[in-house]
């Protein structure tokens, strides 16, 4: 069982690094948003799948570790979690309070994470409504109506900005 514990906290801290990791590329993709630079996007992306994969992995080593450790306790698997396993260990305080740390420090980095990301789905919902305002004017120039655009006959051309431009004379 000591083992299964010691597999248990290392899997959640090596599960905490990989989560300050992905902060800290979400924090970098926040001030790319703001710059619109796309192609440094792309690579922040792909790191983050990276570490979204490594995440993963370290995930189903918990879900195991977990598992093995309520088939050596017998316990149903399905209500036994870090809760549970510290609970537990309340005859052993030293590790209970090493998989409390853990666990908090896994909370606050998870949190931190989420806000990071919330800020981030903002300004792209931003950069994206920017984009549709511009694409619409873009779209109302070129069916603007056929206005003030007189000859020297006081004729409409109809022409959008008369064919040549400007009339430097007048």
């Amino acid at each position: 069982m000591a083992s299964l514990m010691d597999d248990l906290i290392q899997v959640l801290e090596n599960e905490n690094k990989e989560y300050e990791h992905l902060a800290e590329l979400s924090k970098e993709k926040k001030q790319v948003i703001i710059d619109a630079n796309v192609p440094a996007l792309e690579k922040i992306v792909d790191l983050e799948q990276d570490v979204a994969s490594k995440i993963q992995n370290l995930d189903n080593r918990r879900q195991k570790v977990m598992h093995d450790m309520s088939v050596v306790l017998n316990k149903p698997g399905e209500d036994f979690t870090v809760d549970t396993v510290i609970e537990m260990l309340s005859s052993q305080p030293k590790e209970q309070e090493r998989l409390q740390n853990v666990k908090k420090q896994l909370k606050t980095t998870l949190d931190e994470v989420r806000k990071i990301n919330e800020q981030n789905q903002t300004l792209l919902n931003q950069a994206l409504e920017l984009v549709e305002f511009d694409l619409t004017l873009f779209r109302s120039m070129r069916t603007a109506p056929e206005t003030a655009n007189y000859d020297k006959n006081a004729y409409n051309t109809g022409e959008i900005l008369g064919g040549s431009g400007f009339d430097a004379k007048q």
